[in-house]
């Protein structure tokens, strides 16, 4: 009885979660990625030393 109860509780939990992770709007969305070689092409402000 107690396995079988475990099982159960484990089970639902995962099925829970994946029925929450389903229904997640940014699912649907496909945004590109950051291009890396863009970010390395932009020059960096260099910070001032305080005095």
């Amino acid at each position: 009885m107690i396995d079988n109860f475990a099982l159960a509780i484990s089970h639902g939990l995962i099925a829970l979660t994946v029925w929450l992770l389903l229904r997640r709007p940014d699912l649907d969305r496909e945004t590109p990625l950051p291009d890396p070689a863009a970010d390395r092409a932009k020059p960096r402000s260099k910070a001032r030393p305080r005095a």
